[in-house]
């Protein structure tokens, strides 16, 4: 911290990014500033929010770039965040693109849905704000409009030629006026003047009606339903017919929304939603969103609305060819205050999920320690065993504290005592060892202990604790059924079954737990036998270390191999005669 300190004392009142690293030298967070001196000084001086707290828990160093002026701070950021991908930046774009649908220049064209833009004459419509809206698009498209599917034309027409949405060039010669029709057809719908196909649509929906094909005329009403459907997504229209951005955004509590609506065509067609904790003013964050959403986008609108409390001559600045404005009238001015009324909605709806989760899984603890009949196990710690046949025997206990994972209390034993197969002693030892060391270090103690087994690991615990330590806490054995799932608990003297009905907050929890508790030792079982598995009889020859063990698997695969080679097979790995012959030695040494 006295390094830190140092430096804040010599940081300029100018503009710039500052980067901020851990213990590990990473970069973990990326700002700009006005002022670096007041910015970067106020993460350390003050109080601040559990979550700005934790960022600068983590703070060790910092480094800080000067720049001219403050945009260009804000498109050097924008450059550092997509490099590093600190993990405390809201890292908006991700570097994802968004999709468009490509009327392909080709002599038989088709669509398709891309992310990249390119000069190959084709026609792009879009960009689309999810790969779920192109898809929808292009769907209907083909059932509208038949062009060829294929990439490779095929030597004999396919099904969609037999279902009217191929022309088959695979087999027939198309008129190219044909291809013109049709892609002009294309051209106007997804720009927007869908109407007209519509009627065109409905007239034949009617005519065939009159006829009595019903199958046609349904076909015709179901295309009409997903016309309406995939292209008047829409709250409101606007009669100039451009495309546009509208951003709103809403703060509270440390979490930043933002709402990105798009309109095309003078339509609101979609909306993207974005909800991440922030570290500086709203403002601020919200300017950084911005400049990353569009900065190196292959296509952007003519026009954006932004809210009138952020400065938009920034981003003006940076995008000087988009029109950038806030509007002060009529439905444009509408369409941004329902973009702030989104956010705002979209924020408090995270809230209140947050809350109703935290209430579930209070509920839970309550039920349990109700059902139970004891007090409220507000940290509850269960213990897994796990070997092979009693090989590698290893322990792995978790913690859970008010109903969630509690991963920093996690804690894995290597079994010391115990060497065969004998899951009770391996319970009283791990047991043992938790408990003697919670004691000596006055830490917190449990309000229930789950282990995963029946009576007989219920009882070696019980006779540690009670006999040898003189504790007497709760404790509970997890039943699985005949299919290794959670199926209730064993608890009382004598060990009783307590019935959980499947389905409520209790059962979820012990069956939370019960996977948990599995999955860690499972791993931990793992990484132990894997490295006993590597740990072969090279590690006990002299002149072989980590390297040259890796370099001999590589090159011979197995030990068996290494045994049965000649010395010319190890000198080709860079060994000489007499560290071969001394291999070779003491592995055929080892089978006698």
């Amino acid at each position: 911290m006295s390094t830190i300190q140092d430096k804040l004392a010599l940081l300029p009142d100018q503009p710039g990014c500052y980067i901020m690293k851990n213990k590990d030298r990473e970069i973990i967070y990326v700002g700009k500033a006005k002022s670096l001196r007041s910015r970067v000084r106020s993460y350390f001086t003050g109080s601040h929010d559990a979550k700005t707290l934790r960022l600068v828990m983590d703070i060790v160093d910092f480094e800080y770039i000067v720049t001219r002026t403050p945009t260009e701070a804000l498109i050097l950021e924008c450059n550092l965040i997509k490099k590093h991908r600190p993990q405390y930046n809201i890292l908006l774009k991700d570097d994802k693109t968004y999709p468009y649908i490509r009327l392909t220049k080709e002599k038989h064209p088709r669509l398709e849905i891309v992310r990249k833009l390119r000069k190959d004459g084709s026609k792009y419509f879009g960009p689309y704000p999810n790969a779920g809206a192109a898809q929808h698009a292009k769907k209907l498209l083909d059932r509208l409009f038949p062009l060829r599917k294929c990439r490779t034309l095929p030597n004999r027409v396919c099904l969609y030629y037999h279902m009217g949405q191929c022309l088959a060039p695979c087999v027939e010669k198309i008129d190219g006026t044909e291809y013109e029709e049709i892609t002009k057809k294309i051209t106007r719908f997804l720009n927007g003047n869908y109407p007209e196909l519509k009627q065109e649509l409905r007239k034949k929906m009617e005519i065939a009606s009159e006829n009595l094909a019903f199958e046609e005329a349904k076909e015709l009403r179901d295309l009409i339903a997903g016309i309406d459907q995939t292209m008047e997504k829409q709250s409101m229209a606007l009669s100039d017919q451009s495309d546009r951005d509208v951003f709103g955004y809403a703060a509270e509590k440390g979490w930043l929304c933002i709402q990105v609506f798009y309109v095309r065509q003078g339509k609101l067609i979609e909306r993207d939603v974005s909800i991440f904790p922030h570290y500086r003013e709203p403002e601020e964050d919200f300017l950084s969103f911005v400049s990353q959403f569009y900065y190196d986008a292959p296509a952007q609108p003519k026009e954006i609305h932004l809210p009138s409390d952020v400065d938009h001559a920034i981003i003006s600045e940076i995008f000087p060819h988009i029109d950038i404005h806030t509007p002060q009238r009529g439905n444009k001015k509408e369409l941004l205050k329902l973009a702030h009324k989104n956010a705002e909605i979209a924020l408090q709806e995270r809230f209140q999920l947050m809350e109703r989760d935290e209430e579930k899984t209070l509920a839970a603890i309550y039920q349990l320690g109700e059902v139970m009949q004891i007090g409220v196990p507000r940290r509850i710690e269960a213990f897994d065993n796990s070997n092979i046949q009693g090989t590698d025997p290893v322990s792995a206990m978790v913690s859970f504290i008010d109903g969630k994972p509690a991963k920093k209390e996690y804690r894995k034993y290597k079994i010391r005592s115990v060497k065969q197969p004998d899951d009770y002693e391996t319970m009283r030892e791990v047991v043992r060892r938790r408990y003697t060391r919670l004691l000596r270090e006055d830490l917190p103690l449990p309000d229930l202990i789950l282990v995963d087994g029946g009576k007989g690991q219920m009882s070696a615990a019980a006779d540690i604790l009670e006999n040898e330590l003189g504790l007497y806490i709760p404790i509970a054995g997890m039943v699985k059924d005949d299919k290794h799932q959670t199926a209730g608990l064993l608890f009382g003297e004598p060990a009783e079954r307590v019935t959980l009905k499947r389905g409520t907050s209790e059962f979820y929890l012990i069956q939370r737990i019960q996977e948990e508790v599995h999955r860690f030792a499972i791993t931990f079982h793992r990484q132990v036998r894997a490295k006993h598995m590597i740990a072969s009889e090279l590690d006990h020859i002299p002149g072989v270390g980590p390297k040259r063990k890796q370099k001999l698997y590589q090159h011979f695969g197995t030990l068996e191999k290494m045994k049965m080679a000649p010395l010319e097979e190890y000198q080709k790995v860079g060994l000489s005669t007499k560290l071969a012959e001394t291999i070779i030695q003491a592995l055929n040494h080892k089978d006698k």
